[in-house]
């Protein structure tokens, strides 16, 4: 009996879970033999639940706008079940490593995460594509939210050559931006919308990471597998187009400060020479012990795209997008902290923030159809605009501070946050993508748990 990629999904789904319970209750379901064969190896398994609300006062639609990641208003979502099992390698010495890691994530959140870097058209000609298999579609398109993405999947090797270099091959999340998918990566609920649609979230390829000395960090490799310029690629589609990725990390001697710069650039897709490139800033500086600031710039382009938006009609054009943002965050206490971020983000073209991104992300042309099962592909709207976001919130360790005992809850953070979005049209009619408004507000509250 033959079994296809969503047969395959289940199952590694249910080996993941299987071996992650024995490592969690290893006294109670698992032979001691198997504990020390882990340990010998350096096997470890673990991951994380995050899930949250968002209470939108001006929403009636289901969607926060181009909010995404918690872009479902007014309900409870179940953002990220993820579970991993990797075997980290060393970092420095003379003897080589090798290890490797793979991620399952269930969720609402699934679907940004998927290689969704060939899109359902191409982006310069509007022919239809092929959509990758790697994790699109592989559950639950009947909920229109819920999904599975295998975000992480790669070899990795330490070479033991000059201060030690570290290579992944194989599909792993971008080293590229501040925030992140991984929901404990980031201090928010909501992500910005430069991470959104202003960056990557994945690649398909090799990195090599190289410590020059104890201040410079240099990235990069070959990326493939995409038609968006080696952004979000799978495995078996568009493997002949080529991009690179590069960049450095500059630390201080006492690790205050740091500064990244990093990019992607290459020709967009294998039917397109056109050129595909971004590069972003990160600025990092520990004011105080317990006081960071973040400030952080992208600038994309996309060479010959086809438009048709609120101002473009089937208009092939350049298109550019660029952001700023600033983050601020202070630990009251050991268990409490506060934040802050401001951002402005403006698509220039009306090429890069469709509006529900939900909907666009899971467009697909059946027998001629242009479909998607989060919703009507006709209600997606976009157009160009500067977009302007205010976030505050708060991070509790409420495990820590109740004092709590149990062991799955030992690590239990709850973050209720406050945001403010407007869209303000860029040199075209006005634009409302916040269920008919220009501006919206969101209560948020939501739990991380790993284990």
């Amino acid at each position: 009996m033959k079994c296809n990629l969503k047969c395959s999904g289940w199952l590694i789904f249910a080996l993941t879970s299987g071996i992650l319970l024995c490592s969690i209750y290893s006294d109670n379901l698992c032979a001691s033999s198997f504990k020390e064969f882990l340990t010998r190896h350096k096997l470890d398994f673990g991951g994380w639940i995050h899930g949250g609300a968002t209470l939108n006062p001006s929403q009636s639609g289901g969607f926060n706008g181009p909010v995404i990641f918690a872009d479902q208003a007014n309900k409870f979502q179940l953002n990220q079940f993820n579970l991993f099992m990797r075997r980290s390698v060393v970092s420095e010495g003379k003897a080589w490593d090798f290890g490797g890691r793979f991620d399952f994530m269930f969720g609402t959140d699934a679907i940004f995460t998927q290689a969704f870097g060939v899109p359902a058209f191409d982006v310069n000609d509007g022919t239809p594509l092929k959509r990758n298999n790697w994790d699109l579609n592989l559950c639950c398109a009947s909920t229109r939210t819920y999904g599975i993405a295998l975000p992480q999947a790669f070899f990795e090797a330490y070479v033991p050559v000059g201060n030690g270099l570290n290579v992944k091959l194989g599909h792993f999340y971008t080293p590229t931006g501040f925030e992140t998918v991984p929901a404990p990566d980031n201090f928010f609920y909501t992500r910005a919308y430069t991470l959104n649609v202003g960056e990557p979230f994945t690649h398909t390829g090799m990195l090599a990471t190289y410590q020059a000395n104890a201040n410079w960090q240099i990235i990069g490799g070959p990326l493939t597998g995409s038609a968006t310029g080696g952004w979000d690629a799978g495995w078996d589609r568009q493997l002949s187009s080529w991009s690179g990725l590069g960049g450095f990390t500059w630390t201080s001697d006492n690790q205050a400060t740091s500064l990244h710069l990093s990019g992607t650039y290459g020709e967009t897709s294998a039917r397109s020479s056109e050129i595909w490139g971004f590069y972003n800033i990160v600025f990092k500086h520990r004011i105080t012990p317990r006081t960071l600031l973040v400030l952080h710039h992208v600038y994309g382009h996309a060479g010959g795209v086809l438009l048709n938006n609120l101002k473009y009609t089937n208009v092939i054009k350049d298109a550019e997008w660029f952001s700023a943002l600033i983050h601020l965050y202070y630990d009251l206490t050991d268990n409490v902290s506060i934040g802050a971020r401001g951002e402005w983000y403006r698509d220039e073209e009306g090429f890069r923030n469709p509006s529900p991104f939900r909907i666009a992300a899971a467009t697909n042309v059946v027998n001629g159809t242009t479909v998607s099962y989060a919703g009507n592909p006709n209600v997606v709207t976009s157009a160009p605009a500067d977009y302007y976001n205010v976030t505050l919130g708060l991070n509790w360790k409420a495990a820590k501070t109740l004092k709590l005992t149990w062991n799955a809850l030992k690590k239990l953070t709850i973050r209720p946050n406050i945001r403010y979005d407007r869209a303000d049209a860029y040199h075209t009619t006005a634009y409302r993508p916040f269920g008919g408004n220009k501006d919206q507000i969101l209560f948020s509250l939501d739990f991380l748990l790993p284990f």
